[in-house]
């Protein structure tokens, strides 16, 4: 998908958690410009389309042919206005504006268009089909397919044959739905983004059946999440809950065996993700600059191959599991 294997997960300039200004949010996305980031992702439902257009606005004045760019569809972004509740959710600090849930073929263009709007641009390099999935839906997440495979998926065909967009995938906080879709003979995604569930802390399911599909299909995987939360930088979530005693004692582990190396939890946490062949970039999210270039410097640094063995023979990561000298 690219060459550059460092993305940049727009989330956070959509206020995610916190009030970010204009100015540090611009600040962070040029300085992962300098950092050599070349892959953008964003989505309506960040801020209510907050992060679209912070980031149309922060790629404003570069060529349109030298970075990749990424959203999603799924959610539509209307005028109608919420009533304000700083405790109600992730992005209660972004835009007042009621979003809602629509995969039907009117809102797909309707969400392409607003986002070529918001982003300004004239073309999307990836459009991922957002969220469905069990972790949001339940068990209608089934019937959340089925709505995509009567509304947003042919639309997102034609499109890519039109050439308003190069590729489309699924954007997902859990496998079965990529899984399904990959199987299905009336669709032809290039492409998935998966949050949460390809990390050092987790990566069985992953394993089990998709990287295969993935890879015999010459399907790429976009690897979100790959701090798990933001549990292996330090932070005090684990799958956006709190972090378990168990989970807590892994993350120690993992800690000591990259301590014993030289070797930062961030740069374990980012090379184990690009390790699989069907991987094209991993995206973490970031709101202040200097976690970008903590993510950038962590990428660079050399992991020995000792490190990875001790951490399959302590159970740390499945001896199956994908490590870049492997």
């Amino acid at each position: 998908m690219l060459d550059i294997p460092l993305g940049f997960g727009a989330a956070p300039l959509g206020n995610m958690f916190r009030a970010v200004s204009d100015e540090e949010a611009l600040e962070t996305v040029r300085v992962a410009w300098d950092a050599g980031v070349r892959f953008f992702d964003t989505a309506p439902v960040y801020g209510a389309g907050l992060s679209e257009l912070r980031l149309g606005e922060a790629l404003a004045d570069r060529s349109r042919d030298d970075y990749v760019l990424a959203t999603k569809v799924g959610r539509i972004v209307t005028d109608k206005i919420r009533p304000h509740d700083p405790g109600a959710e992730m992005f209660a600090h972004g835009r007042p504006h009621v979003v809602v849930d629509d995969y039907s073929a009117d809102a797909t263009m309707r969400s392409v268009e607003d986002s070529l709007r918001r982003l300004r641009t004239d073309r999307l390099d990836v459009v991922f089909v957002h969220d469905v999935a069990f972790n949001v839906y339940g068990d209608e997440w089934i019937d959340k397919l089925a709505e995509c495979r009567a509304g947003a998926f042919p639309v997102l065909d034609r499109l890519r044959d039109e050439g308003v967009i190069a590729a489309w995938g699924m954007a997902v906080n859990r496998t079965e739905a990529v899984e399904v879709t990959l199987d299905l003979e009336e669709v032809r995604p290039n492409a998935f983004l998966l949050a949460g569930r390809y990390n050092v802390l987790d990566h069985d399911r992953a394993l089990q059946r998709l990287l295969p599909q993935a890879q015999d299909l010459g399907v790429d995987m976009v690897v979100g999440g790959p701090y798990a939360s933001g549990a292996l930088a330090g932070g005090p979530h684990f799958d956006y809950g709190p972090i378990s005693e168990g989970t807590r004692d892994r993350i120690a582990r993992i800690g000591e065996i990259a301590a014993a190396y030289g070797v930062s939890v961030k740069a374990v946490a980012l090379q184990f993700c690009l390790a699989p062949a069907a991987s094209s970039v991993v995206i973490p999210g970031a709101s202040r600059p200097e976690r970008v270039q903590e993510d950038a410097a962590a990428l660079a640094e050399v992991v020995p191959a000792h490190l990875w063995e001790d951490l399959a023979a302590a159970g740390l990561i499945a001896p199956q599991a994908p490590t870049p000298v492997s």
